[in-house]
């Protein structure tokens, strides 16, 4: 079977590079599904659950966000910031969860809604990826 080289790339630099025969994620304009062969494409992402599939299995990464550009077969994510599940400390997760869900609570001026937004997201993300592991 035909397969996609996939790179994910952080400003950290790479965290992944393999071959996959499907890649699923979330663009800012809906869900994406690539396969061996896919037209050219670039798209902005949002925080969200890569999915790359090989031999009925599937791995998760984490992503908070980024682009995607896919073209002859090779797919390579620019992420903020990307984590496999192993990588993920599930308490520190756990405790900025809290900590947004606290400051979006409060409904304080002085508190920045879309950085608390973010980070709700980011942690709640990065707790989905390490349940569906």
């Amino acid at each position: 079977m035909k397969t996609l080289t996939v790179s994910v790339v952080t400003p950290d630099g790479p965290i992944l590079e393999d071959s996959y025969e499907m890649v699923s994620c979330k663009a800012q304009s809906g869900e994406l599904g690539i396969l061996p062969n896919h037209i050219p494409v670039v798209a902005p992402l949002v925080i969200s659950a890569v999915r790359l599939k090989r031999n009925n299995e599937t791995i998760r990464v984490a992503i908070s966000g980024g682009f995607i550009e896919v073209s002859n077969n090779q797919v390579t994510i620019l992420a903020q910031s990307a984590e496999s599940p192993s990588d993920i400390d599930v308490q520190r997760a756990r405790k900025a969860k809290e900590r947004a869900e606290r400051r979006l609570k409060a409904k304080q001026d002085d508190i920045d809604f879309r950085r608390a937004e973010y980070a709700l997201k980011r942690a709640l993300n990065r707790l989905d990826i390490v349940e569906k592991r």
